[in-house]
């Protein structure tokens, strides 16, 4: 526990006082690690100039064109969620399933999925659902406990779907592809949506009671109005979506390009809604200045805190103490999961990604651990952190628009088996990792000891079958004489004028150069 000194776990448990306390979390870490900055100086674990580092790891992070995606997919995000996609898409997609036996939990998870491609955040997905769904389901005799679990757990899916913001904020603390990381979110975005509509499947043939079958003076008629209005809210987004996406997977454009091409798009999107007006930009330049500032001044802090944490030894303590753990990899694995499970409780997402990734990192990748797969796998860990009762932020999202009559209680319930579905997907992961490695562009096998480099030769011919102890031939003439001499022996003199064999018209460097007036 101590081989490195008292000093990294003093300063980690430290951390751990003043967020409980309840301080901010940027200047919590900033102010342990300036503190504890200034007592490695006393101490001697470093000198000052080992401080100065600081301010250019700031201006590491402010100048970090990655980074700016962020802004971008915020403002996408934000525009889609107010020019009223959201209430086209749940309504119409919910007359269109509202026939069959848990129809309306159906809709919520596939536009949950969609809303979560399109916004990217978790907020925005719960309330918009939350509102317009949850009174419905609640009408029409769907259970409370699991009308609110599934709307919760569909909001949760957008940190998995890219192009997630979580994926992105990985990519950068773990140094890998953005464009990779997607790639590999993709099989377990779409795992994550069929476990969630399984479950809907063996509620409606265990439970039917549940999940009822909405009436036809609810849902209306089924004709091709009703298919074609969900079509249009649909297929504009599908289309935006893979137009932001295949830009990045093809390499025409960096993610940061992708995001403000997805602003384009957005926009277009809500002038063809009829919904593009000044205060709706007003409102989402407002929402994205928001988020985007939050996630500066947390990475200032962590780098405050990282960089000190180093300075003591912290890296070294931390991977003593994560290659120590039984069971190896999977020992690794499992406690790495269990840690960022219990630790969700209390932290978001992107402070979990800012502190621990970074001790993290490093020790998955001593393990042989790909980084791309390790970040995926956390990723989907890290979207528990909604659905933690009492905790989850999606519970809070919910417990804010929901009605009265529905039990903080039932919430809470009814998050436990969505729970545990996110909790199977990491497994799943783990133990099959060709769900996120099969999406990624592999290069070929190649055995290098079958590899057989032949280079022509130059020199004397001997290259073509000669002495192989001799230059190759490229064809050269022989230069086996200085030029200008005669080249028959090696430094025998040559006769005023004379060129050497097999190059005419070369100079003769024998003889001192003429200058002609």
């Amino acid at each position: 526990m101590f081989e490195y000194g008292i000093m990294p776990p003093a300063m980690f448990l430290g951390m751990i006082i003043f967020m409980l306390y309840g301080f901010p979390v940027a200047f919590s870490l900033s102010a342990v690690g300036l503190f504890f900055g200034l007592l490695g100086i006393a101490t001697g674990h470093f000198d000052f100039g080992f401080m100065q580092a600081l301010p250019l790891r700031i201006f590491g992070i402010v100048s970090n064109d990655l980074l700016l995606a962020i802004p971008f997919f915020t403002f996408m995000g934000a525009v889609l969620e107010r020019c009223g996609l959201a209430e086209d898409l749940l309504e119409g997609t919910g007359k269109l399933f509202g026939a069959i036996p848990g129809g309306l939990a159906y809709a919520v998870i596939l536009v949950g999925a969609i809303l979560g491609a399109i916004t990217g955040t978790v907020a925005a997905s719960v309330i918009t659902m939350g509102v317009i769904s949850l009174p419905i389901m609640l009408k029409y005799g769907y259970n409370p406990r699991l009308a609110t679990g599934v709307i919760a757990a569909s909001g949760t899916i957008t940190q998995v779907i890219p192009p997630s913001l979580v994926l992105i904020v990985l990519a950068d603390q773990l140094g890998r592809s953005v464009g990779d990381m997607y790639l590999g979110a993709i099989g377990p975005s779409i795992l994550q949506v069929v476990i969630f509509l399984l479950f809907i499947l063996a509620m409606s043939i265990f439970r039917p009671q549940d999940v009822p079958a909405l009436p036809p003076e609810a849902r209306g008629e089924m004709n091709m109005a009703l298919v074609g209005r969900v079509l249009w809210g649909m297929v504009p987004s599908i289309v935006l979506i893979f137009l932001v996406l295949g830009t990045i997977f093809m390499g025409l454009a960096t993610p940061t390009e992708a995001g403000a091409l997805g602003v384009v798009g957005a926009m277009v999107l809500a002038a063809l809604h009829g919904r593009l007006t000044w205060d709706l930009i007003r409102q989402g330049m407002h929402s994205t200045m928001t988020i985007t500032s939050m996630v500066v001044f947390i990475l200032v802090g962590a780098t405050c805190f990282s960089l000190v944490f180093q300075g003591m030894d912290g890296g070294l303590w931390i991977e003593y103490l994560l290659k120590h753990v039984p069971g190896g990899v999977v020992g690794f694995l499992i406690f790495v999961n269990i840690f960022i499970f219990f630790l969700a409780f209390f932290l978001d997402f992107f402070e979990i990604a800012f502190i621990v990734l970074p001790m993290l990192a490093p020790v998955a990748s001593a393990l042989g651990i790909d980084l791309i797969w390790f970040g995926v796998l956390l990723c989907v860990n890290m979207q528990t952190s909604f659905m933690h009762p009492p905790f989850g932020f999606a519970l809070f999202y919910l417990r804010s628009i929901a009605p009265k009559t529905v039990k903080t209680r039932d919430i809470y319930i009814g998050a436990i088996p969505w729970l545990g579905m996110q909790l199977i997907l990491v497994a799943i992961i783990i133990f099959w990792p060709q769900s996120v490695t099969y999406w990624l562009d592999k290069a070929p096998d190649v055995d290098l000891n079958t590899i057989k480099i032949e280079v022509p030769g130059f020199g004397n011919g001997l290259g073509n079958g000669g002495n192989n102890n001799q230059m190759p031939n490229f064809g050269l003439p022989s230069l086996d004489g200085i030029p200008g001499q005669g080249g028959n022996q090696p430094g025998q003199p040559a006769q005023p004028g004379q060129q050497a064999p097999g190059l005419p018209g070369m100079p003769n460097f024998g003889e001192p150069p003429k200058i002609n007036p």
